[in-house]
């Protein structure tokens, strides 16, 4: 079990430790997403809503039900959380013809999301005009007090930075047992959130693609589990 990596940390961790960036205290959630308590803000990245179905119409079969879970869990946490505002960093659409492909029955959900909170949809790499049908406000980037959202991670020092794009995740070896789960990834200055979507894979936080980002050996996983999560720190981490 992914808990048993509770003892890499000194203290006993509760299910959703607190990840502080700029001096805004930030929740990191295990389903992936972070909640800003104090602004009552709930923050997702990289949906990639209709990723089954971009992969089946170039020949490559996979169950087309991605869409469907994402939208679940983000259901679960809009309702347990009721955030007054909620931000999608970005890559929440696919592709651009994501939306056209998208079942009626998950487009009328995603609608009903978009109307229950005040939503902005950050634009992506993948999704760079998000689609207009569902409601809710686009942005390239955005800033909330010390904290600023945005898709694609910059180059250190990019302070009070939240973003996607990169799909972190890591790996830890526990007990003899390799355990590789999405995650967090954060120096205090920045975070580097997981894909939420169903589909989405994940990147090695010790890949190159990271070293302009964070400070080598300086900084924490918060790797996800079911039901907790766990800040592991950089050094006691294995590439892939």
């Amino acid at each position: 079990m992914f808990e048993e990596a509770q003892t890499l940390s000194k203290d006993r961790l509760n299910a959703s430790p607190v990840l502080r960036v700029c001096g805004a205290s930030l929740t990191v959630l295990a389903e992936g997403a972070i909640w800003w308590e104090a602004e009552r803000l709930l923050v997702v990245a990289d949906l990639h809503l209709e990723k089954g179905s971009s992969f089946a119409a170039r020949g490559i079969a996979l169950p087309p039900y991605d869409t469907r879970a994402t939208l679940a869990r983000l259901e679960a946490l809009i309702a347990g959380h009721r955030p007054s505002r909620l931000v999608a960093l970005g890559d929440s659409f696919h592709d651009r013809e994501a939306a056209a492909r998208m079942d009626d029955g998950d487009a009328v959900r995603l609608a009903r999301l978009t109307g229950a909170t005040d939503w902005i949809w950050i634009a992506g790499n993948h999704d760079p005009v998000p689609p207009r049908r569902f409601g809710g406000c686009v942005h390239e980037e955005l800033n909330v007090g010390p904290l600023t959202f945005r898709h694609e991670p910059r180059p250190a020092p990019a302070t009070g930075e939240i973003s996607g794009h990169l799909h972190p995740c890591a790996a830890v070896r526990v007990r003899g047992r390799r355990l590789r789960r999405r995650c967090v990834a954060s120096d205090g200055t920045r975070a580097i959130m997981p894909a939420f979507g169903a589909y989405a894979g994940g990147l090695n936080v010790l890949d190159e693609a990271y070293d302009e980002l964070l400070p080598a050996g300086r900084f924490h996983a918060w790797m996800l589990g079911a039901r907790t999560v766990v800040p592991v720190a950089a050094h006691r981490l294995e590439g892939d």
